[in-house]
């Protein structure tokens, strides 16, 4: 198993000390905040920083002037691009790897939330637990996926995320067969978004639950889906048991438990629903702690689950083996859908 995955030789950022040509940020925010604190711990050097060039207005970015790309074009012939922010929309993608055919492009990829890089180091130390995920994954795609996001993880290159992706539609069609009398629980329920993808898909449900802590996207919740039948919407943050948290209410996708912030209600599902067939969770790094807290439903209803794997260092394989865990006759799949740098890397078990 360990010959499938990069050597420490052909890791990202072992690559970037040995680099001769100059390092190039596109981006900027908490994503280029990261990437230049982690190359300026290996003294790495960054020759500049770019963005788009519409997004250019003569300011700085940690003491660098942002150049646009047409100025990068014309000050170097060959250069390595390290993208700094995620992109999913398929005009961007196009963007981001037609700079691609004109300059090395790699992708660090850093947590969004917690410490620590997927690097050698790391994959060395958790080789054992990475060979039981691939072994319990449930089909040649997942193990293929799993591979591949894991040494994109480890060398930045964007082509191995390219190489692995489907479509949506294809989990719904293959592993997560949903049906007109489900007992669908939403955690991070956002803005309504995954709750109107599963009512596109069904003909009816039984009852639908949300779970959304975040003052700004709950009012659009629910305004978007607060007139349903058999809906309870909840601002609570999800875990393992009912307390208080603290939560950094962001108003968008990365609302998250942070020391900085205001206090929310965090709950269970085993404590709240009564029932649940479908339980999908998006829930910013929590995921790990809100799985334990469906410990008496995923007993008692082995409930479809659609489970984000990306935020966190570990999730990858930390998360798999726990639901094992929990119920050893799942299948477990892993798909990974258009976005650079590898969130939308997914969960799914029937």
């Amino acid at each position: 198993m360990f010959n499938r995955f990069a050597q420490r030789e052909n890791t990202l950022f072992e690559k970037l000390k040995r680099e001769t040509r100059p390092i190039i940020i596109y981006g900027m925010g908490n994503g280029a905040d990261k990437i230049m604190d982690i190359c300026e711990s290996k003294s790495i050097k960054i020759s500049d920083i770019f963005a788009s060039d519409e997004f250019v207005r003569g300011h700085s970015f940690r003491g660098y002037k942002v150049k646009t790309y047409t100025q990068i074009t014309e000050q170097y012939s060959d250069a390595v691009v390290l993208l700094a922010f995620a992109v999913f929309r398929s005009d961007l993608v196009d963007r981001i790897f037609n700079i691609g055919k004109r300059y090395t492009l790699l992708i660090p990829d850093v947590p969004l939330f917690g410490g620590g890089l997927f690097d050698y180091d790391f994959l060395c130390a958790n080789i054992a637990n990475i060979e039981k995920v691939y072994d319990l994954l449930a089909d040649e795609q997942s193990k293929k996926a799993f591979v591949d996001v894991i040494n994109f993880r480890l060398t930045g290159d964007p082509f191995l995320l390219r190489e692995c992706e489907t479509e949506r539609a294809e989990v719904f069609e293959n592993i997560i067969k949903l049906s007109d009398t489900e007992h669908y629980v939403d955690l991070g329920a956002y803005d309504g978004d995954t709750i109107k993808e599963f009512l596109s898909l069904t003909k009816g449900y039984s009852s639908i639950t949300a779970f959304e802590p975040d003052v700004k996207n709950m009012k659009k919740l629910t305004k978007n889906i607060g007139t349903l039948d058999n809906c309870n919407i909840y601002q609570y943050a999800s875990w393992n048991c009912a307390c208080e948290k603290t939560f950094s209410g962001k108003g968008g996708r990365m609302s998250c438990y942070d020391n900085d912030g205001f206090t929310v209600h965090a709950d269970s599902v085993d404590n709240v629903c009564s029932a649940a067939t479908y339980i999908k969770m998006d829930v910013e790094g929590a995921e790990y702690e809100t799985l334990l807290g469906c410990k008496r439903i995923i007993s008692q209803y082995r409930p479809k689950l659609a489970v984000s794997a990306y935020h966190r260092t570990g999730d990858i394989f930390s998360l798999p083996l726990l639901i094992n865990s929990l119920c050893p006759t799942y299948k477990i799949y892993l798909r990974h859908h258009r976005y650079y740098p590898s969130w939308e890397t997914n969960i799914y078990c029937s």
